[in-house]
């Protein structure tokens, strides 16, 4: 049975955020605000739970493209190869924020997905109970971002009704408050220069100008 938990993002209930790291550690699906659109996940080491995932999203496993929430730039290492000292502080000065990173994975990335994934999209949301969420579970989750089939809007804001549309599909959604209908800026930092993939949120003024 679906639950719409809230949570209030200045100070989450340890309590409700209990729940949700139990739903993880169970193989749970779980919605969630972040600092831009809401988005889903699970725990990726949780191969029914990841299935499951890719299932919702109406893709085959090793095609889907999630990335990676972490709660702070010390958890990449344990996902990606070294990173040149311009990008890692370009993404210390921009993060927690709304950006998505693409970056170069190390031999874990493709074990965890059961792809050959030789890149991860790295993010470190802007927004206290996923962050919490993750740091207390100990391990970054699987996200993808909930869309909307309106053809005016892209994603859907109010928890409320992403919960009418999920709620016999996952096991939490988290009202966080109304998200955001712009999604995270992409940069892919895996080649020598760094590329513009998507322009969101996230303000890139200044940023496309470093070498990798």
């Amino acid at each position: 049975m679906s639950q719409l938990l809230q949570i209030h993002p200045d100070n989450p209930n340890p309590r409700h955020i209990k729940t949700v790291l139990e739903c993880l550690r169970d193989g749970g699906i779980i919605i969630y605000p972040t600092d831009t659109v809401y988005g889903m996940g699970c725990d990726p080491k949780q191969s029914k739970a990841f299935d499951r995932l890719a299932q919702i999203k109406g893709i085959k496993r090793d095609k889907a493209d999630f990335s990676l929430i972490c709660h702070d730039l010390k958890q990449l290492s344990d996902f990606t190869r070294p990173i040149s000292n311009d990008v890692f502080r370009m993404m210390k000065r921009l993060l927690p924020g709304p950006y998505t990173f693409i970056l170069e994975a190390n031999n874990n990335v493709p074990r965890l997905f059961q792809s050959k994934k030789k890149t991860v999209g790295i993010r470190v949301p802007d927004n206290n109970i996923i962050t919490t969420v993750v740091r207390e579970y100990g391990s970054p989750i699987a996200n993808t971002s909930i869309h909307d089939e309106d053809t005016l809007l892209e994603y859907i804001t109010d928890p409320e009704l992403i919960f009418e549309r999920y709620e016999k599909l996952v096991d939490i959604v988290i009202d966080g408050g109304y998200g955001d209908n712009e999604a995270s800026t992409i940069i892919d930092c895996s080649a020598d220069e760094l590329v513009l993939v998507r322009e969101g949120k996230g303000s890139v003024d200044g940023v496309l100008s470093l070498r990798n």
